[in-house]
Protein backbone atom coordinates (compact mmCIF):
# COMPACT_ATOMS: atom_id res chain seq x y z
CA UNK A 1 0.00 0.00 0.00
CA UNK A 2 1.38 3.54 -1.24
CA UNK A 3 2.37 5.59 2.08
CA UNK A 4 0.86 8.81 2.74
CA UNK A 5 1.56 11.78 4.88
CA UNK A 6 0.09 11.32 8.11
CA UNK A 7 -1.44 15.11 9.68
CA UNK A 8 0.64 17.38 12.00
CA UNK A 9 0.00 16.56 15.51
CA UNK A 10 0.73 18.99 18.35
CA UNK A 11 3.55 18.95 20.56
CA UNK A 12 2.72 21.28 23.14
CA UNK A 13 2.69 18.20 26.01
CA UNK A 14 5.74 17.28 25.29
CA UNK A 15 5.94 13.73 26.90
CA UNK A 16 3.61 10.64 27.69
CA UNK A 17 3.01 10.06 31.52
CA UNK A 18 4.76 7.09 31.49
CA UNK A 19 7.39 7.69 28.68
CA UNK A 20 9.82 4.48 30.08
CA UNK A 21 7.51 2.28 27.93
CA UNK A 22 6.73 3.89 24.52
CA UNK A 23 8.61 4.82 21.87
CA UNK A 24 11.08 7.19 22.43
CA UNK A 25 9.34 9.17 19.31
CA UNK A 26 5.62 8.97 21.23
CA UNK A 27 4.37 12.48 21.59
CA UNK A 28 0.76 13.04 23.65
CA UNK A 29 -1.30 15.61 21.84
CA UNK A 30 -3.90 18.06 23.73
CA UNK A 31 -6.83 15.87 21.70
CA UNK A 32 -5.59 12.88 23.52
CA UNK A 33 -4.01 11.14 20.71
CA UNK A 34 -0.72 9.67 20.65
CA UNK A 35 2.04 10.01 17.62
CA UNK A 36 4.64 7.54 17.49
CA UNK A 37 7.18 8.75 14.67
CA UNK A 38 4.83 11.57 13.66
CA UNK A 39 2.17 9.33 13.10
CA UNK A 40 -1.29 9.88 14.94
CA UNK A 41 -1.95 6.28 15.90
CA UNK A 42 -6.09 7.01 15.76
CA UNK A 43 -4.50 7.51 12.25
CA UNK A 44 -3.21 3.99 11.86
CA UNK A 45 -6.40 2.29 13.98
CA UNK A 46 -9.05 4.19 11.18
CA UNK A 47 -6.76 3.37 7.91
CA UNK A 48 -5.57 -0.07 8.85
CA UNK A 49 -8.42 -1.38 11.19
CA UNK A 50 -7.86 -2.84 14.47
CA UNK A 51 -6.18 -5.01 16.18
CA UNK A 52 -3.22 -4.25 14.53
CA UNK A 53 0.58 -3.65 15.65
CA UNK A 54 2.59 -0.38 15.08
CA UNK A 55 6.51 -0.63 14.45
CA UNK A 56 8.82 2.52 15.07
CA UNK A 57 11.33 1.86 12.29
CA UNK A 58 13.48 4.60 13.91
CA UNK A 59 13.13 2.96 17.46
CA UNK A 60 14.15 -0.28 15.81
CA UNK A 61 17.47 1.29 14.22
CA UNK A 62 18.19 3.15 17.32
CA UNK A 63 17.75 0.22 19.28
CA UNK A 64 20.23 -1.91 17.05
CA UNK A 65 22.85 0.59 17.28
CA UNK A 66 23.06 1.34 20.84
CA UNK A 67 24.16 -2.49 21.25
CA UNK A 68 26.49 -1.96 18.41
CA UNK A 69 28.06 0.95 20.22
CA UNK A 70 27.92 -1.00 23.76
CA UNK A 71 30.27 -4.27 22.61
CA UNK A 72 31.50 -2.51 19.57
CA UNK A 73 34.25 -5.71 19.41
CA UNK A 74 31.69 -8.21 19.80
CA UNK A 75 29.12 -9.73 17.18
CA UNK A 76 25.54 -8.86 17.96
CA UNK A 77 23.14 -11.01 16.27
CA UNK A 78 19.35 -10.09 16.78
CA UNK A 79 16.88 -13.26 17.63
CA UNK A 80 14.21 -13.23 14.71
CA UNK A 81 11.72 -15.04 17.05
CA UNK A 82 11.06 -11.54 18.93
CA UNK A 83 9.57 -10.37 15.27
CA UNK A 84 10.37 -10.99 12.02
CA UNK A 85 9.68 -9.88 8.59
CA UNK A 86 11.02 -8.56 5.05
CA UNK A 87 11.37 -5.21 6.28
CA UNK A 88 12.90 -6.07 9.73
CA UNK A 89 15.57 -8.15 8.03
CA UNK A 90 16.84 -5.25 5.88
CA UNK A 91 16.42 -2.97 8.85
CA UNK A 92 19.10 -5.37 11.00
CA UNK A 93 21.25 -6.09 7.90
CA UNK A 94 21.47 -2.04 7.28
CA UNK A 95 22.85 -1.68 11.02
CA UNK A 96 25.20 -4.44 10.57
CA UNK A 97 23.59 -7.15 13.03
CA UNK A 98 23.49 -10.74 12.44
CA UNK A 99 20.79 -12.95 12.44
CA UNK A 100 19.44 -15.80 14.79
CA UNK A 101 16.81 -17.71 13.16
CA UNK A 102 15.13 -21.29 14.16
CA UNK A 103 13.30 -22.65 11.51
CA UNK A 104 13.83 -23.15 7.89
CA UNK A 105 11.10 -20.43 6.80
CA UNK A 106 12.68 -18.08 9.34
CA UNK A 107 16.44 -18.36 7.11
CA UNK A 108 14.16 -18.53 3.80
CA UNK A 109 12.76 -15.50 4.44
CA UNK A 110 16.19 -14.24 5.46
CA UNK A 111 17.45 -15.38 2.11
CA UNK A 112 15.19 -13.69 0.13
CA UNK A 113 16.06 -10.22 1.01
CA UNK A 114 19.55 -11.21 0.76
CA UNK A 115 21.22 -11.38 4.03
CA UNK A 116 24.66 -12.66 4.22
CA UNK A 117 24.28 -16.02 5.07
CA UNK A 118 27.89 -15.98 7.15
CA UNK A 119 26.02 -13.73 9.95
CA UNK A 120 23.35 -16.17 10.34
CA UNK A 121 23.19 -18.30 13.51
CA UNK A 122 20.74 -21.32 13.31
CA UNK A 123 19.21 -22.52 16.81
CA UNK A 124 16.99 -24.62 18.47
CA UNK A 125 17.02 -27.75 20.69
CA UNK A 126 15.02 -29.65 17.84
CA UNK A 127 15.86 -29.13 14.50
CA UNK A 128 13.90 -30.80 11.32
CA UNK A 129 15.50 -32.21 8.67
CA UNK A 130 14.04 -29.55 6.78
CA UNK A 131 15.82 -26.90 8.93
CA UNK A 132 19.29 -28.91 8.83
CA UNK A 133 19.00 -29.34 5.07
CA UNK A 134 18.29 -25.65 4.56
CA UNK A 135 21.08 -24.40 7.01
CA UNK A 136 23.52 -26.26 4.92
CA UNK A 137 22.39 -24.99 1.36
CA UNK A 138 22.21 -21.52 2.23
CA UNK A 139 25.50 -21.71 3.73
CA UNK A 140 25.03 -20.23 7.25
CA UNK A 141 27.92 -18.88 9.28
CA UNK A 142 26.98 -21.22 12.79
CA UNK A 143 24.89 -23.96 13.92
CA UNK A 144 24.26 -24.43 17.61
CA UNK A 145 24.35 -28.00 18.37
CA UNK A 146 21.82 -28.22 21.33
CA UNK A 147 21.81 -32.02 21.82
CA UNK A 148 24.02 -35.30 21.20
CA UNK A 149 21.38 -36.42 18.42
CA UNK A 150 22.26 -33.52 16.30
CA UNK A 151 25.80 -34.36 16.27
CA UNK A 152 26.23 -37.31 13.38
CA UNK A 153 22.64 -36.02 12.04
CA UNK A 154 24.06 -32.94 11.06
CA UNK A 155 27.75 -34.04 10.29
CA UNK A 156 25.87 -36.85 7.73
CA UNK A 157 24.63 -34.12 5.78
CA UNK A 158 27.06 -31.68 5.33
CA UNK A 159 28.22 -31.96 1.50
CA UNK A 160 31.90 -30.70 2.05
CA UNK A 161 34.70 -30.03 1.61
CA UNK A 162 34.65 -27.33 4.01
CA UNK A 163 33.42 -28.61 7.31
CA UNK A 164 30.27 -26.45 8.80
CA UNK A 165 31.16 -24.02 11.73
CA UNK A 166 29.37 -25.23 14.72
CA UNK A 167 29.11 -24.19 18.53
CA UNK A 168 27.92 -26.40 21.78
CA UNK A 169 24.97 -25.29 23.53
CA UNK A 170 25.54 -25.66 27.40
CA UNK A 171 23.61 -25.47 30.42
CA UNK A 172 25.95 -24.19 32.85
CA UNK A 173 23.86 -24.30 35.78
CA UNK A 174 23.26 -20.12 35.97
CA UNK A 175 19.27 -19.36 35.01
CA UNK A 176 17.66 -16.30 35.43
CA UNK A 177 14.53 -14.45 33.67
CA UNK A 178 11.22 -13.01 34.99
CA UNK A 179 9.11 -16.46 34.74
CA UNK A 180 10.04 -20.25 35.45
CA UNK A 181 9.07 -20.80 31.94
CA UNK A 182 11.78 -18.21 30.35
CA UNK A 183 14.26 -19.73 32.29
CA UNK A 184 17.06 -21.69 29.87
CA UNK A 185 20.06 -21.74 31.99
CA UNK A 186 19.39 -24.29 34.67
CA UNK A 187 19.58 -28.17 35.35
CA UNK A 188 16.72 -29.63 34.47
CA UNK A 189 15.68 -27.50 31.87
CA UNK A 190 15.39 -29.16 27.86
CA UNK A 191 17.76 -26.44 26.35
CA UNK A 192 21.48 -27.55 26.25
CA UNK A 193 23.73 -29.82 27.52
CA UNK A 194 24.79 -30.34 31.08
CA UNK A 195 28.46 -28.88 32.23
CA UNK A 196 27.63 -30.93 35.74
CA UNK A 197 26.80 -34.14 34.63
CA UNK A 198 29.59 -34.02 31.78
CA UNK A 199 27.31 -34.36 28.72
CA UNK A 200 28.36 -31.11 27.64
CA UNK A 201 31.93 -32.75 27.63
CA UNK A 202 31.24 -35.71 26.15
CA UNK A 203 29.18 -33.96 22.86
CA UNK A 204 32.58 -32.17 22.36
CA UNK A 205 34.33 -34.99 22.23
CA UNK A 206 31.80 -36.18 19.83
CA UNK A 207 32.23 -33.31 17.52
CA UNK A 208 36.03 -33.47 17.38
CA UNK A 209 35.80 -36.55 16.28
CA UNK A 210 33.54 -35.10 13.57
CA UNK A 211 35.69 -34.15 10.71
CA UNK A 212 33.06 -32.31 8.48
CA UNK A 213 31.74 -30.15 11.83
CA UNK A 214 34.41 -27.57 13.29
CA UNK A 215 33.68 -26.39 16.51
CA UNK A 216 34.58 -22.85 16.99
CA UNK A 217 32.48 -22.44 20.11
CA UNK A 218 30.36 -22.68 23.22
CA UNK A 219 26.58 -21.30 22.76
CA UNK A 220 24.58 -20.60 26.44
CA UNK A 221 21.25 -19.28 27.21
CA UNK A 222 20.47 -18.01 30.83
CA UNK A 223 17.04 -17.09 30.12
CA UNK A 224 14.36 -14.27 29.20
CA UNK A 225 13.72 -10.64 30.44
CA UNK A 226 16.81 -10.84 32.61
CA UNK A 227 16.57 -7.47 34.43
CA UNK A 228 20.19 -7.10 35.69
CA UNK A 229 23.82 -7.77 34.26
CA UNK A 230 25.14 -10.24 37.20
CA UNK A 231 23.55 -13.06 35.71
CA UNK A 232 25.63 -12.54 33.08
CA UNK A 233 28.37 -12.53 34.64
CA UNK A 234 27.63 -15.38 36.66
CA UNK A 235 27.31 -17.25 33.26
CA UNK A 236 30.70 -15.89 32.11
CA UNK A 237 32.56 -17.09 34.84
CA UNK A 238 30.98 -20.59 34.50
CA UNK A 239 31.11 -20.47 30.79
CA UNK A 240 34.89 -19.64 30.62
CA UNK A 241 35.88 -22.45 33.32
CA UNK A 242 34.35 -24.83 30.77
CA UNK A 243 36.31 -23.71 28.37
CA UNK A 244 39.51 -23.99 30.48
CA UNK A 245 38.45 -27.73 31.07
CA UNK A 246 38.22 -28.30 27.23
CA UNK A 247 41.78 -26.97 26.81
CA UNK A 248 42.86 -29.37 29.75
CA UNK A 249 40.95 -32.33 28.39
CA UNK A 250 41.25 -31.98 24.47
CA UNK A 251 43.90 -29.36 23.92
CA UNK A 252 41.69 -26.86 22.82
CA UNK A 253 41.33 -23.52 22.44
CA UNK A 254 37.87 -22.70 21.65
CA UNK A 255 37.82 -18.98 20.04
CA UNK A 256 34.22 -18.38 21.01
CA UNK A 257 31.70 -17.52 23.25
CA UNK A 258 28.22 -16.80 22.67
CA UNK A 259 25.97 -15.57 25.57
CA UNK A 260 22.83 -15.29 24.14
CA UNK A 261 20.27 -12.92 24.84
CA UNK A 262 17.44 -12.17 26.87
CA UNK A 263 17.79 -8.65 27.86
CA UNK A 264 14.73 -7.10 30.07
CA UNK A 265 12.38 -4.19 28.14
CA UNK A 266 9.88 -2.12 30.93
CA UNK A 267 6.41 -3.43 30.20
CA UNK A 268 5.39 -1.18 33.05
CA UNK A 269 6.69 1.94 34.03
CA UNK A 270 9.44 2.02 36.36
CA UNK A 271 10.27 -1.87 35.13
CA UNK A 272 14.16 -2.27 35.45
CA UNK A 273 15.61 -2.03 31.78
CA UNK A 274 19.37 -1.74 31.55
CA UNK A 275 20.84 -0.33 29.01
CA UNK A 276 22.64 -1.94 26.14
CA UNK A 277 25.88 -0.11 27.75
CA UNK A 278 25.09 -1.21 31.66
CA UNK A 279 25.05 -4.83 30.19
CA UNK A 280 27.95 -4.87 27.60
CA UNK A 281 29.89 -3.34 30.17
CA UNK A 282 29.63 -5.71 32.78
CA UNK A 283 29.60 -8.30 30.24
CA UNK A 284 33.11 -7.37 29.18
CA UNK A 285 34.42 -6.79 32.13
CA UNK A 286 33.79 -9.89 33.47
CA UNK A 287 34.87 -11.78 30.10
CA UNK A 288 38.55 -10.37 30.59
CA UNK A 289 38.82 -10.84 34.43
CA UNK A 290 37.69 -14.52 34.09
CA UNK A 291 39.60 -15.08 31.08
CA UNK A 292 42.71 -13.48 32.81
CA UNK A 293 42.41 -15.84 35.96
CA UNK A 294 41.85 -18.54 33.78
CA UNK A 295 44.74 -18.37 31.73
CA UNK A 296 42.76 -18.13 28.49
CA UNK A 297 42.82 -15.85 25.52
CA UNK A 298 39.71 -13.59 25.74
CA UNK A 299 37.14 -14.99 22.59
CA UNK A 300 35.04 -13.64 20.22
CA UNK A 301 31.80 -12.47 22.22
CA UNK A 302 28.40 -12.67 20.68
CA UNK A 303 25.40 -11.65 21.97
CA UNK A 304 21.48 -11.99 21.01
CA UNK A 305 19.23 -9.22 21.78
CA UNK A 306 16.04 -9.51 20.15
CA UNK A 307 13.03 -8.36 22.73
CA UNK A 308 14.87 -5.37 23.28
CA UNK A 309 15.39 -4.25 19.76
CA UNK A 310 11.90 -4.33 19.16
CA UNK A 311 9.82 -4.62 22.21
CA UNK A 312 9.78 -1.12 23.16
CA UNK A 313 9.66 0.01 19.31
CA UNK A 314 5.76 -1.85 19.54
CA UNK A 315 2.46 -0.39 19.90
CA UNK A 316 -0.33 -2.58 19.85
CA UNK A 317 -3.79 -1.13 18.99
CA UNK A 318 -7.62 -2.68 20.46
CA UNK A 319 -10.81 -1.48 20.08
CA UNK A 320 -13.13 -1.22 22.89
CA UNK A 321 -15.97 -3.80 21.88
CA UNK A 322 -17.82 -4.03 25.37
CA UNK A 323 -17.98 -2.09 28.89
CA UNK A 324 -19.44 -3.68 32.04
CA UNK A 325 -19.13 -4.43 36.19
CA UNK A 326 -19.13 -7.60 37.68
CA UNK A 327 -20.96 -8.21 41.05
CA UNK A 328 -17.79 -8.10 42.53
CA UNK A 329 -17.20 -4.62 41.68
CA UNK A 330 -14.49 -5.66 38.93
CA UNK A 331 -14.54 -3.16 35.90
CA UNK A 332 -14.26 -5.21 32.65
CA UNK A 333 -13.20 -3.56 29.14
CA UNK A 334 -13.15 -6.01 26.16
CA UNK A 335 -11.39 -5.30 23.17
CA UNK A 336 -11.56 -7.16 19.64
CA UNK A 337 -8.19 -8.68 19.94
CA UNK A 338 -6.93 -11.11 22.96
CA UNK A 339 -5.18 -14.33 23.36
CA UNK A 340 -5.15 -14.94 19.56
CA UNK A 341 -2.79 -12.14 19.22
CA UNK A 342 -0.59 -11.78 22.39
CA UNK A 343 -0.73 -15.23 24.53
CA UNK A 344 2.10 -13.93 26.87
CA UNK A 345 -0.38 -12.81 29.69
CA UNK A 346 -1.79 -16.30 29.46
CA UNK A 347 1.31 -18.01 29.12
CA UNK A 348 4.29 -16.17 31.88
CA UNK A 349 1.47 -13.44 33.56
CA UNK A 350 2.96 -10.61 31.80
CA UNK A 351 1.80 -7.12 32.35
CA UNK A 352 1.43 -4.29 30.59
CA UNK A 353 0.56 -0.50 30.86
CA UNK A 354 -2.43 0.59 28.61
CA UNK A 355 -4.07 4.15 27.66
CA UNK A 356 -7.13 5.79 25.86
CA UNK A 357 -6.13 7.15 22.69
CA UNK A 358 -8.00 9.31 20.07
CA UNK A 359 -9.85 11.58 22.80
CA UNK A 360 -9.15 13.60 26.09
CA UNK A 361 -10.61 12.41 28.98
CA UNK A 362 -11.67 14.84 31.91
CA UNK A 363 -13.28 11.24 33.90
CA UNK A 364 -11.17 9.96 37.12
CA UNK A 365 -9.72 6.82 36.54
CA UNK A 366 -9.82 3.55 38.12
CA UNK A 367 -8.45 -0.18 38.24
CA UNK A 368 -9.64 -1.52 34.91
CA UNK A 369 -9.59 -5.25 33.79
CA UNK A 370 -8.97 -5.80 30.15
CA UNK A 371 -9.73 -9.07 28.47
CA UNK A 372 -10.21 -10.03 25.18
CA UNK A 373 -12.75 -11.79 23.33
CA UNK A 374 -11.78 -15.21 23.04
CA UNK A 375 -14.07 -16.61 25.80
CA UNK A 376 -11.46 -17.98 27.75
CA UNK A 377 -10.68 -17.14 31.32
CA UNK A 378 -7.12 -16.76 31.04
CA UNK A 379 -7.87 -14.13 27.87
CA UNK A 380 -6.82 -11.51 30.28
CA UNK A 381 -4.44 -8.86 28.79
CA UNK A 382 -4.22 -6.40 31.52
CA UNK A 383 -5.35 -6.26 35.34
CA UNK A 384 -4.86 -3.26 36.97
CA UNK A 385 -5.47 -0.89 33.84
CA UNK A 386 -5.56 2.85 35.00
CA UNK A 387 -8.32 3.76 32.52
CA UNK A 388 -10.96 6.90 32.56
CA UNK A 389 -14.17 5.42 34.04
CA UNK A 390 -16.19 6.95 30.68
CA UNK A 391 -14.30 4.40 28.61
CA UNK A 392 -16.89 3.40 26.55
CA UNK A 393 -17.58 0.94 23.05
CA UNK A 394 -16.03 2.20 20.38
CA UNK A 395 -12.47 4.22 21.94
CA UNK A 396 -9.01 2.70 20.86
CA UNK A 397 -6.98 1.46 23.04
CA UNK A 398 -2.93 1.34 23.02
CA UNK A 399 -0.50 -1.18 24.33
CA UNK A 400 2.90 -0.31 24.73
CA UNK A 401 5.65 -2.37 24.15
CA UNK A 402 4.05 -4.29 22.19
CA UNK A 403 6.81 -5.34 19.53
CA UNK A 404 8.33 -8.62 20.96
CA UNK A 405 6.47 -12.17 20.85
CA UNK A 406 3.22 -11.06 19.83
CA UNK A 407 2.90 -11.26 16.23
CA UNK A 408 5.53 -13.94 16.23
CA UNK A 409 3.46 -15.90 18.79
CA UNK A 410 0.04 -15.34 17.36
CA UNK A 411 -2.24 -18.02 16.83
CA UNK A 412 -5.78 -16.35 15.00
CA UNK A 413 -7.68 -18.30 17.49
CA UNK A 414 -11.23 -18.56 16.72
CA UNK A 415 -10.06 -18.32 12.88
CA UNK A 416 -10.39 -14.06 13.99
CA UNK A 417 -7.17 -13.87 11.44
CA UNK A 418 -3.58 -12.55 13.09
CA UNK A 419 -3.22 -8.46 13.56
CA UNK A 420 -1.62 -6.68 10.21
CA UNK A 421 1.88 -4.89 11.30
CA UNK A 422 2.76 -1.25 10.73
CA UNK A 423 5.71 0.51 10.01
CA UNK A 424 6.13 3.91 11.04
CA UNK A 425 8.40 6.58 10.10
CA UNK A 426 9.24 10.16 9.14
CA UNK A 427 5.64 11.25 9.93
CA UNK A 428 4.27 8.27 7.43
CA UNK A 429 3.00 4.82 7.66
CA UNK A 430 3.65 1.68 5.88
CA UNK A 431 1.75 -1.70 6.13
CA UNK A 432 4.77 -4.28 6.68
CA UNK A 433 2.64 -7.32 7.13
CA UNK A 434 -1.45 -7.20 6.10
CA UNK A 435 -4.40 -8.52 8.09
CA UNK A 436 -4.94 -12.74 7.83
CA UNK A 437 -8.62 -13.02 6.89
CA UNK A 438 -10.77 -15.52 5.04
CA UNK A 439 -9.05 -16.06 1.92
CA UNK A 440 -6.04 -17.03 3.95
CA UNK A 441 -7.94 -19.80 5.93
CA UNK A 442 -10.10 -21.02 2.52
CA UNK A 443 -6.36 -21.29 1.06
CA UNK A 444 -5.12 -23.57 3.76
CA UNK A 445 -8.06 -25.40 3.78
CA UNK A 446 -8.35 -28.27 1.63
CA UNK A 447 -9.85 -31.13 2.38
CA UNK A 448 -12.40 -31.09 -0.31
Amino acid sequence: MTAVPAVPVPVSIPALATPSVWPASAVLAPDGDVAVAGVPLMDVAERYGTPAYVLDEGEVRARARAWRRALPDADVVYAAKAFLSRAVVDWIAEEGLGLGVCSAVELELAASRGFPADRIVLHGDAKSPQDLATALRLGVGRVVIESPCEIARLASRVPGPEAQQVMVRVSPGAAAGGHRALRGGGEGRPFGMSVATGDAEDAVARILGQPRLQLVGVHTFLGSQITAPEPYVRGVRRVVAFLARIRERFGVTLPEVDLGGGFAVAYLPGDPAPTPAAYGRRIQDALVRCCAEFDLPVPRLTVEPGRSVVGPAGVALYRVLAVWRSAGGCTFVAVDGGVGDNPRPALYGARYSVRLIGRASAAPTRATTVVGRHCEAGDVLAEGAELPEDVRPGDVLAVPASGAYHVSMASGYDMTGRPPVVAVSGARSRLLVRREGFDDHRARDVGL
